[in-house]
């Protein structure tokens, strides 16, 4: 349980839940490095160390930095939290695991950065601003026999994930799915989206999924 979700700090969601679950499905050994990107509260960091993996946590928002750190004392469990983006901080480490729920919404004003709170969600036109850079980036931060874990929307292209993940010499496969009522941020972008495409007439729901990669021993 997280005990600190301070303002414009994503607090956890069906999509942290999801992945949760993912992880809990992974054989990690003790001390095994895990390293968690966009942790936001921390949530799925803290269920890392439970595991008695070794819990490197990054991200962009001093604000969820700090979060991170606060309910990581509390909770009376030992993770490093770094402020960053994405892999930068750590870009000389090597991990057994990394976790990712980053930004998969597609923006209406896709060509602007997003801004506070929204760039915990807002991820370009077409939702793949950071997910790309997840796929190219994350295979080279990976021990052998290393495995990323990544949620997204399936409006943001979970194939294309899987195809580029595939490309870059992973095992690759959506492993989870999960049927959610769309929140504030899609209902509120709703019409955009079935302009685009990117909803149907008959889609009353978003379809949350789990990318797992595996790289080869």
């Amino acid at each position: 349980m997280i005990a600190l979700v301070p303002p414009g700090v994503y607090a956890p969601q069906e999509d942290t839940e999801l992945l949760a679950g993912a992880l809990a499905d992974e054989p990690l050994r003790p001390g095994a490095e895990v390293l968690d990107v966009g942790t936001g509260t921390g949530a799925l960091a803290l269920e890392a160390a439970r595991r008695g993996g070794r819990v490197t946590a990054v991200d962009v928002s001093w604000s969820a930095v700090w979060a991170a750190r606060l309910n990581a004392r509390i909770a009376g469990l030992p993770v490093r939290i770094r402020h960053g983006n994405l892999f930068e901080p750590v870009h000389e480490e090597t991990f057994d695991l990394i976790l990712a729920n980053p930004p998969y919404v597609p923006a209406p004003d896709g060509h602007r950065l997003p801004r506070g709170a929204a760039r915990a969600w807002d991820a370009g036109g077409d939702g793949r601003m950071v997910v790309d850079r997840l796929c190219r980036e994350a295979p080279a931060l990976l021990r052998p026999g290393g495995v990323l874990l990544l949620v997204q929307s399936a409006l943001s292209g979970p194939d294309l994930t899987v195809g580029q993940l595939r490309t870059a010499g992973m095992k690759a496969a959506v492993t989870r799915r999960h049927r959610i009522a769309f929140g504030p941020v899609l209902r509120g972008r709703e019409r955009w989206l079935r302009e685009r495409g990117l909803l149907s007439a008959a889609d009353t729901m978003e379809e949350l999924v789990v990318v797992r990669a595996e790289l080869p021993v």
